[in-house]
């Protein structure tokens, strides 16, 4: 494929962007961060653990042993089932809260969803289960669909507990077991304990005033209420015909509903803190004699290109096999810096290189919105000024074209930090009282507040009653991101402390393999417990010090959101904390560990 740089204005003028960035930037920030979001629960529990896709199915409680428990069943749990199954673990339970397996991809049926990664890359084991993606990014249906193809090629269907909450999480010392409890009223003692509830599994709400006052109708995105809507995840939303909507929240969810809601509601009123930046998605199916000519390992080698492209650095002569929107930055600077004969830069003058291609970008971004959007008053509120990675970029030929429509109205709440308070009518936005039928909050996840929040099972203790959450309160303590010392047998997959990918699927994948080995080992030694020493542990998060590359300063500079923590004082980015030589470098670090045999840090106790 012929991967050429993209246009770019050139004359853009740095000084005067960084400024109108910051001052951007700083009316948005509030002094609550994070806390300015409502958690999930109590009065708000029905927009989390009521399932409109599948009534749970009463069953009688389980009491018994098993070898491992796996809290999850969207990719992250998944993959480390299935690699558990190659390993020859058979005896594993994966407790998950939905009627399916799917994770994010069954939760997240509303209007428009779609893969924003392209699916080669993203969708896991297209070769393991001989399958391969009708489109390039795949519609929601058809990555639920890839989710249970997993689920039926790895056999992990019989012993799935679905519409089950884990409930709390406590090491039995006397039976070298984690107890888990659930809602079910289970009891399940089980050998090994996986964490694998991913990063997008709670949502969260804005923590506006009177949220609770609303008379109309109101949901998640993540809980879509077709009932309400009419209409499936390709349109039909005939029943909003008579209905003013309002959507609450402008980023990658919003921008695939806003479409759809515009053309089927009688008014749409999109409330907009922050612009998202919206670039063309050119869908495409999928060429079958492009199909034909894959050879094995084809998507491992796709999948290393995009994540060198769009978090590391392309070297001279190195091919961008993805060639699209995430690898735009990194494919115009590799043609700059063979246009000044590849000469060797420092890295202050690489990274100088690199955000003046990151401004030129964003203001082709902005140019866009001008060419698309005819009202210039609209076109304005909807230009973003950030930098490129500070929020998810997105990607949708129907979202800006949608503001040319006469019944959808943007309101702009930056200047008042948010919508100011919701009544029974509606909500009051600008000191203007706006009344609707029905609210959509499309307000994201518990992605980086504090990690109760996220996990949302209130005890989680380990050796001698000792709280996960006390333990890592001042900051993750393990080895290499999957262990903690005084935890035995509990591992974590995720954001913790390692190789990072922008692909999650390919993390997700290359932890499972690294976890399956590890219980692996343990049981055919005849290990009851394992845990890392406390020297390993040490030497890990002094490794994890000395090699890391601080993005904090480009945090700092970002405009409020998931990505830093919703800039407040404490910066705690949303991909943890990051090994610094990359993720490539990681894994074969985990390959050279587990080549040697010798479980290196770890203690195994009979």
């Amino acid at each position: 494929m012929n991967c050429e740089p993209t246009r770019t204005p050139h004359n853009v003028d740095l000084d005067a962007l960084r400024q109108r960035y910051a001052r951007e930037r700083d009316k948005r920030r509030r002094p609550e961060g994070e806390r300015q979001y409502v958690e999930v629960s109590d009065d708000f529990s029905d927009f989390y653990e009521v399932d409109p896709y599948s009534p749970p199915i009463e069953r009688k409680p389980i009491a018994e042993d098993i070898d491992v428990a796996i809290l999850g069943g969207g990719f992250a749990g998944l993959l480390t089932a299935a690699r558990m199954k190659e390993a020859g673990i058979d005896n594993i339970r994966v407790i998950e809260m939905a009627g399916d397996f799917g994770g994010t991809w069954y939760w997240n049926r509303y209007p428009g969803v779609q893969c924003d990664i392209e699916s080669y890359c993203y969708v896991p084991l297209l070769e393991e289960v001989g399958y391969l993606t009708t489109h390039r990014y795949s519609y929601g249906a058809e990555i639920f669909e890839q989710c249970q193809r997993i689920g039926r090629h790895f056999g992990l269907y019989e012993k799935a507990l679905f519409g089950t909450i884990a409930r709390s999480l406590i090491w039995d010392a006397s039976i070298n077991r984690w107890r888990v409890t659930t809602n079910r009223g289970d009891n399940l003692r089980a050998r090994f304990l996986v964490m694998a509830s991913g990063p997008y599994n709670r949502p969260k709400l804005p923590g506006i005033p009177g949220i609770n006052d609303f008379k109309g109708h109101s949901f998640h995105t993540s809980r879509w209420d077709y009932d309400y809507t009419g209409g499936c995840t390709t349109g039909g939303l005939h029943k909003l015909a008579d209905k003013r909507v309002a959507i609450i929240g402008t980023g990658a969810t919003a921008v695939q509903v806003v479409p759809f809601l515009g053309k089927y509601s009688k008014h749409l009123y999109v409330l907009q803190r922050t612009p998202s930046t919206i670039d063309n998605r050119g869908n495409r199916t999928t060429d079958l004699d492009w199909a034909k000519t894959l050879a094995q390992g084809w998507q491992a080698e796709r999948q290393k290109s995009f994540h060198i492209a769009t978090f590391e650095q392309l070297y001279p002569g190195m091919p961008d096999l993805v060639c699209d929107g995430w690898t735009e930055i990194n494919r115009n600077l590799q043609a700059r810096i063979a246009g000044l004969g590849n000469p060797k830069l420092s890295m202050e003058e690489y990274m100088a290189l690199r955000e003046r291609e990151d401004y030129q970008v964003m203001e082709r971004l902005r140019e866009r919105i001008d060419s698309i959007v005819k009202d210039k008053e609209t076109a304005e509120k909807l230009k973003p000024y950030y930098r490129f990675l500070c929020k998810r970029p997105c990607f949708n030929d129907d979202y800006l074209p949608t503001f040319n429509r006469p019944n959808v109205t943007l309101i702009d709440v930056s200047s008042s930090q948010g919508v100011e308070r919701i009544n029974e009518n509606g909500f009051v936005a600008g000191g203007v009282q706006y009344d609707v039928d029905c609210i959509v909050y499309a307000s994201g996840f518990e992605i980086t507040t504090e990690m109760k929040r996220r996990i949302g099972i209130e005890r989680v203790e380990g050796r001698d009653g000792r709280s996960l959450y006390d333990h890592w309160a001042d900051g993750f303590m393990t080895l290499h991101g999957f262990m903690t010392h005084g935890f035995p047998n509990q591992l974590w997959t995720g954001f913790i402390q390692g190789g990072v990918s922008v692909n999650v699927t390919v993390m997700y994948d290359n932890q499972a393999r690294h976890m399956a080995y590890i219980v692996k080992e343990a049981l055919d030694r005849g290990a009851q417990t394992v845990e890392p020493t406390e020297e390993a542990q040490a030497a890990w998060v002094k490794t994890m010090r000395e090699t890391e590359v601080s993005n904090e300063a480009f945090l700092r500079e970002c405009t409020p959101g998931y990505y830093n923590g919703e800039g407040g004082k404490v910066i705690r980015s949303h991909l943890g904390e990051v090994y610094g030589p990359g993720f490539y470098a990681f894994k074969e670090l985990m390959e050279a560990w587990r080549n040697t045999g010798k479980m290196e840090g770890l203690v195994l106790g009979t």
